[in-house]
C-alpha cells in the first residue's frame, strides 16, 4: 500500500482519518491490541467508563485540534472543566502548582517555604544546572525540592532521577519568588496556569470514545491483534507476530521503538542506540469508594504511599464512582489498596533521559530518509498529550499526497 501506519492510538488515527478526508484511500493501519485508542483506551467497570491508560482529558488550548475531534465526538457531547488538581504534602492538600498555593498552608510553613525559595540559585543569580536533581534546586529551593518535587518524581519515574535531562522541564508551569509572595499577601494564586487550565471529558463515555469513533471512521482500514515485530528499512516492509508482512511506500510508526525486535538494514550503532531509550510503566487500580472532594486528581508526594497519583473519577465522569491510582509498576506492592480492577500499561511514559534528544534526532533523520516516520509519543519518545500528538499527526497529515 502506499502508506502504512503502525498503531491505533491518538497519532495513527488522526493520520487515517486525514488521510481519508483527503480522499486519500491507499493506507492500512495495524494495531497491536484488539481495540483501538491506545493508551487512551476506555472499559467499562463497576457500571462506569475507566480509563485504562491513566488520566488522560482534552486541553482547551487548541481549537483547531479540537474541531478535528468534535467531527467525531461533537462538543455537546462533552462537558467542559476548569482544572481542580491538588497536592497532598506537609500535612495539608493544596491547589497546584505548588509555589503557586504555598499560602494555603500554616503561616509558619508559608515562611520556612518563602525563604526557601529566596534562597534558590535562580533568584540569586547562580547559572542554571545541568543535573535533574540540582536543577530542582536551583528553581524551586530545598522545601519544594525535597518535600514535593523529588519524592514525587522517584515514584512517577524512578530513584535514578539524574539520568533525567532538564531539557524538558519548560512543561512545569512558570511561577516566580516575587509571585509566590503575591499569593501568600494576597491569598490568591499567581503565575502561569499549567497544562489543561480548562479540559473536556465526555458527558456518557470515557475519553475512550473519541478514538473508537476515529477508529469506526476507517474501519476498512485497521487489522488488528497485528503485533510489529520487525521492520526492513530497506524495503519498507514490516513484519508482524503470526509471520505476515506488509510493504508499502511509506511507512509511519506511532508504536515504542523497543517493540521492533528486529531492524533490518539499520545501522549497527543506531539499532544498538535504541536500547538506550527509556520508559516507565504504570499500574492503575480502580478503588469503588467515593472520596469526600471536589478536585479531579491529587499527586502524592509521600514515600510511603506506593502510587503517586489519584484519579477522582466521580468528580468529571458523570454517573460514576470511586477513583483509580496511578502506580510505578517498580512500586507495585503487596500492601496496596484493594482493587476492584486493576491493569497494567507497559509503555506509559517515555523517559526524557539524558541524551535523548541527540539519539532520537539521529534516529528519526535516518528513518524518514528511508521513508520510515516516527510520529508522537512513542514514535518521537517524547511526553506529549494527545491534544499536541494529534496536532503534530495533523500536521504530517497535511503533507502527505
Amino acid at each position: 500500500m502506499k502508506y502504512l501506519i503502525l498503531g491505533a492510538g491518538p497519532a495513527g488515527l488522526t493520520v487515517a482519518n486525514r488521510l481519508l478526508q483527503k480522499g486519500i484511500t491507499d493506507f492500512l493501519v495495524l494495531e497491536k491490541e484488539k481495540n483501538a485508542g491506545g493508551l487512551c483506551r476506555s472499559v467499562q467497570v463497576d457500571g462506569a467508563p475507566l480509563d485504562i491508560g491513566g488520566g488522560h482529558f482534552l486541553d482547551v488550548r487548541r481549537p483547531a485540534v479540537n474541531a478535528f475531534l468534535f467531527r467525531f465526538l461533537p462538543e455537546k457531547e462533552w462537558n467542559c472543566f476548569e482544572r481542580d488538581s491538588r497536592i497532598a504534602v506537609n500535612g495539608c492538600t493544596l491547589n497546584h502548582p505548588i509555589e503557586a498555593n504555598i499560602w494555603q498552608m500554616k503561616l509558619s510553613d508559608q515562611v520556612a517555604y518563602l525563604k526557601s525559595i529566596a534562597a534558590a540559585g535562580c533568584n540569586l543569580g547562580n547559572p542554571m544546572p545541568e543535573a535533574f536533581v540540582d536543577w530542582i534546586y536551583w528553581k524551586l529551593g530545598s522545601k519544594i525540592a525535597e518535600d514535593y518535587m523529588i519524592p514525587y518524581n522517584q515514584k512517577m519515574f524512578g530513584s535514578e532521577l539524574n539520568q533525567l535531562g532538564t531539557y524538558w522541564l519548560d512543561k512545569l508551569p512558570n511561577v516566580s519568588f516575587e509571585e509566590t509572595l503575591l499569593s501568600c499577601l494576597e491569598k490568591k494564586a499567581y503565575g502561569t496556569q499549567p497544562g489543561h487550565a480548562q479540559f473536556y471529558y465526555p458527558k456518557h463515555f470515557g475519553y475512550g470514545e473519541l478514538w473508537q469513533r476515529m477508529a469506526d471512521a476507517v474501519s476498512g482500514h485497521i487489522l488488528y491483534t497485528k503485533s510489529v515485530k520487525g521492520i526492513d528499512f530497506s524495503t519498507r516492509t514490516v513484519t508482524v507476530s503470526d509471520g505476515e508482512t506488509y510493504r508499502a511506500d511509506t511507512v509511519i510508526t506511532t508504536v515504542p521503538w523497543m517493540e521492533f525486535e528486529q531492524h533490518a538494514g539499520m545501522p549497527e550503532e543506531l539499532s544498538k542506540s535504541i536500547s538506550t531509550l527509556k520508559y516507565s510503566s504504570v499500574q492503575i487500580a480502580y478503588i469503588p469508594e467515593n472520596l469526600n472532594t471536589g478536585c479531579h486528581w491529587i499527586y502524592y508526594p509521600d514515600p510511603k504511599l506506593s502510587y503517586h497519583r489519584i484519579l477522582v473519577r466521580h468528580n468529571f465522569c458523570p454517573d460514576s464512582k470511586g477513583y483509580w491510582t496511578e502506580t510505578n509498576s517498580e512500586r507495585i506492592q503487596a500492601h496496596m489498596p484493594e482493587a476492584y480492577f486493576q491493569y497494567l500499561n507497559q509503555y506509559a511514559y517515555p523517559l526524557n533521559t539524558v541524551g535523548k534528544p541527540q539519539t532520537m534526532q539521529r534516529l528519526l533523520s535516518w528513518a524518514r530518509d528511508c521513508h520510515v516516520i516516527g510520529l508522537g509519543r512513542w514514535g518521537e519518545h517524547r511526553h506529549y498529550n494527545s491534544d499536541l500528538t494529534v496536532q503534530l499527526a495533523l500536521q504530517l497529515a497535511d503533507q502527505l499526497e
